[in-house]
């Protein structure tokens, strides 16, 4: 019987053969991080199918894919201080820590990670707690779309759910040189993965693709 280990391990595996994963960083950490202990019990016998699970309040986990999609597009370093918007179950931000702060590092980084709905914001915690991430990751319950100024400036953010336009605070909580990460684009629809690189007080764009995520709420996200 295959237990989580060989069926995370045949995934990531699946995943560098597509050329999603490019990295020994990005397929480290994914081996690392057991992604059954970030969704609910029930759904554990599906952690390692590449799709979204639903997790709590109507929000989803993201497919290992998009996840490595991310982490890839957002050339994470050791040392570097990130910015998550949308914490969600908590993977996510573990995956990212398992780069920008591994053992021995020096300075370690640090993942922020703001989430606005509180049962979220609890279930990230413990699970984070649980699997040794709570030095790495801090969990912040709040709107997102303001970012967290109190440890801007960022090396990297990453949004992970969908807005109409990237909201201007990330954008002023960005390091120069920084990357951002995310879904821009309507209400559950095909939208565009964005990075956005700073150069002083501009941003040059690239698409990266198309994608569907939940919507980003907030003060600049979607409140309908």
């Amino acid at each position: 019987m295959a237990t989580f280990s060989d069926s995370r391990q045949k995934l990531v595996q699946a995943l560098c053969r597509e050329g999603i994963i490019r990295t020994c960083a990005v397929r480290d950490a994914m081996l690392a991080v057991p992604r059954e202990e970030f969704i609910p019990e029930r759904l554990r016998s599906s952690a390692y199918s590449d799709s979204p699970l639903p997790s709590l309040a109507g929000q989803t986990i993201s497919a290992p894919h998009m996840v490595a999609i991310m982490c890839e597009a957002l050339e994470l370093k050791p040392g570097m201080i990130i910015l998550e918007v949308g914490a969600g179950t908590g993977y996510h931000a573990a995956v990212c820590s398992e780069i920008v702060a591994p053992d021995g590092a020096a300075p370690p980084g640090h993942v922020y990670a703001v989430e606005c709905v509180p049962s979220l914001v609890e279930f990230a915690r413990a699970n984070l707690s649980r699997c040794g991430y709570a030095e790495r990751v801090t969990v912040i319950e709040g709107d997102g779309t303001m970012g967290f100024p109190q440890a801007a400036p960022y090396d990297r953010i990453l949004v992970t759910a969908a807005a109409p336009a990237v909201p201007p605070p990330l954008k002023m909580q960005l390091k120069e040189g920084g990357i951002l990460v995310m879904p821009v684009g309507g209400l559950y629809s095909i939208q565009n993965l964005l990075r956005l690189r700073r150069s002083g007080e501009s941003f040059a764009g690239e698409a990266l693709g198309g994608c569907v995520f939940v919507p980003l709420r907030g003060h600049y996200g979607w409140n309908e």
